[in-house]
């Protein structure tokens, strides 16, 4: 009749001991996605409705902006409505899209784990507990997105929503997690133990963070020249060519919100042309299409593309002009910038004059880490390069952008080889701007007659002590002190607190009375001799007038005692 019910126990007992923060995280992981995907959906829905001729409701537009949210992810989109009815796939990321949700999942990693300021406050939340959390209240809002878009006209490919969705996200927020625990080293050396001891040791050495961090700052220095002077050169390209970008513009849309639309895809589009230059500066180039590459040294007829106000910057086709290799100064400033980073991490800063420290490296430690910035720019760029590139169609659009590999190898070949150079010489030019001063003026001006004066005033058979080196004028309210008046002084005999167990007291209590009477009294001139008288005899010579001069004690009577 009764039937037992199951008792709750267990299950409160689960949720009482869950780590602390795991609910906060998922939270702020979710909230970071959700911001992330309404600030796109109010743009599009924002341009759907200014729109005169929209395609569809607003329940299209929301798909829509759910598709982009995912392709700012790096998940590759597939269009199935298309002329031929074959799906064709659209993987160019714009990078200015995948830049929002990056900042975002830092930004909720790095808050949740929840670590006060105050060294009495509550304990941080464990770094894995608030990781997990943000990821997979992130990764839960991502999938039901890619669910809400699936049956779509512009739908993810689901391959893409489960490896690089996720990868993004563990890797924006592992960053902010390390960020919110005050960037300690050991997470960052750990997973480096696993490369051999002579790899290790060549590549990090002893001090292996401060090398590491010194290689990360100008790895990314000479990243961020690479794509500014890729963006720089984009831009120069598109001013030359401004009337085939000024018609592809006007050709696209006629209305203002579809120009509008376009001008904010360009934007969002400008990160890629930056890489696709920088590329293009580094010597491999990048692809218009299967088969068709463009490169400084000759660039192939491109296939017919779409009228795009960012294309109109590619380069001609035929071969390269001096104008076109000139590129590679961008290439060869990246280089510089890396060598001068990796100098200033080996000789630190200092005042002219100031004695090198300790811890500056030595030159096969500056080449090794700038070999190992070389390897981390190449790395980066390469990253960047397969994120900005891909595919807007099948046959001849199946690849669009810089090749990743080529790239990555291209810009570490680069600042290794221009790098090298600056990074030595700067290293030379500071430890010489560093080096002490060979100002030796007081021990110039010393004469032989000084040591001889100062043993002369020791009792005769007792070892005179080493002179002490020269010290530069002091420096007083009234100014320095003249080096005269300082030698004068520093003769007194002053009362040692500890006195040398080799030397007897009664000798050094003699040899200090003695100098200090030569030193106080006064020279006195000797009275001239009395003229002689031929019949008397010779008179004894008067004795000098003043005080007598008092006569130091023997060595058996002791001197009269110090008043300190």
């Amino acid at each position: 009749m009764t039937a037992r019910r199951p008792s709750l126990a267990p299950l409160l007992h689960r949720m009482r001991d869950r780590p602390p923060g795991l609910g906060a995280s998922l939270l702020g992981g979710a909230v970071a996605a959700g911001l992330g995907l309404g600030t796109l959906a109010v743009l599009v829905l924002a341009l759907w409705v200014s729109s005169p001729y929209p395609d569809s409701g607003p329940g299209g537009a929301l798909h829509v902006a759910a598709a982009l949210w995912l392709l700012g992810h790096g998940v590759e989109l597939v269009r199935t409505e298309t002329l031929s009815g074959a799906p064709q796939p659209v993987g160019v990321t714009p990078l200015l899209l995948l830049a929002l949700p990056v900042w975002l999942v830092y930004r909720a990693a790095r808050d949740a784990t929840d670590a006060s300021a105050d060294p009495e406050g509550p304990p941080p939340v464990p770094a894995r507990t608030a990781w997990t959390g943000v990821v997979a209240g992130y990764v839960g809002v991502g999938a039901a997105a890619a669910v809400y878009c699936s049956g779509a006209d512009l739908r993810p490919s689901w391959s893409g929503v489960t490896v690089c969705l996720p990868c993004v996200v563990a890797c924006a927020a592992a960053a902010g997690v390390w960020s919110g625990y005050g960037r300690p080293p050991e997470p960052v050396l750990g997973p480096l133990r696993v490369l051999p001891e002579p790899v290790r040791r060549l590549l990090l050495g002893t001090d292996a963070w401060a090398r590491l961090a010194t290689a990360v700052r100008a790895a990314g220095a000479g990243a961020a020249v690479l794509c500014g002077g890729g963006a720089l050169l984009a831009g120069i390209s598109l001013v030359l060519h401004g009337d085939t970008a000024r018609a592809s513009f006007l050709q696209l849309t006629e209305g203002w919100t579809g120009r509008f639309a376009v001008l904010l895809l360009g934007i969002a589009l400008v990160p890629n042309a930056a890489l696709w230059a920088a590329s293009y500066a580094l010597g491999p180039g990048f692809t218009l299409g299967t088969g068709h590459l463009v490169a400084p040294l000759a660039s192939d007829p491109a296939p017919l593309l779409p009228p795009f106000p960012l294309l109109a910057a590619v380069p001609d086709a035929g071969p390269g002009t001096p104008l076109n290799w000139a590129t590679g100064l961008v290439a060869v400033a990246a280089g510089a910038t890396v060598g001068w980073f990796v100098a200033r991490g080996a000789v630190p800063q200092g005042g002219e004059g100031e004695a090198p420290p300790q811890g500056c490296w030595p030159a096969g430690r500056t080449a090794g880490a700038l070999l190992l910035a070389a390897l981390l720019c190449g790395a980066l760029l390469a990253v960047l390069a397969d994120l900005s590139g891909g595919p807007l169609g099948a046959a001849a659009l199946a690849r669009f952008g810089p090749v990743a590999r080529e790239t990555g190898a291209a810009a570490a070949l680069w600042t290794a080889v221009t790098g090298m150079p600056v990074a030595l010489v700067v290293r030379l030019w500071r430890l010489w701007r560093r080096r002490p001063n060979q100002d030796t003026g007081p021990a110039r001006g010393a004469t032989a007659a000084g040591p001889a004066r100062t043993t002369a005033r020791h009792n005769p058979g007792t070892p005179a002590k080493p002179r002490r080196e020269a010290k530069p004028p002091a420096l007083t309210v009234g100014g320095p002190v003249d080096p005269a008046e300082d030698e004068r002084y520093d003769v007194l005999p002053a009362t040692d607190p500890f006195p040398s167990a080799w030397e007897p007291e009664d000798l050094s209590r003699t040899s200090r009375w003695a100098a200090l009477t030569e030193a106080s009294a006064a020279p006195q001139a000797p009275a001239p001799p009395a003229p002689r008288k031929p019949d008397a005899e010779p008179e004894s010579p008067t004795p000098p007038t003043g005080p007598p001069r008092q006569q130091p004690p023997s060595g058996d009577s002791a001197p009269p005692e110090e008043t300190g």
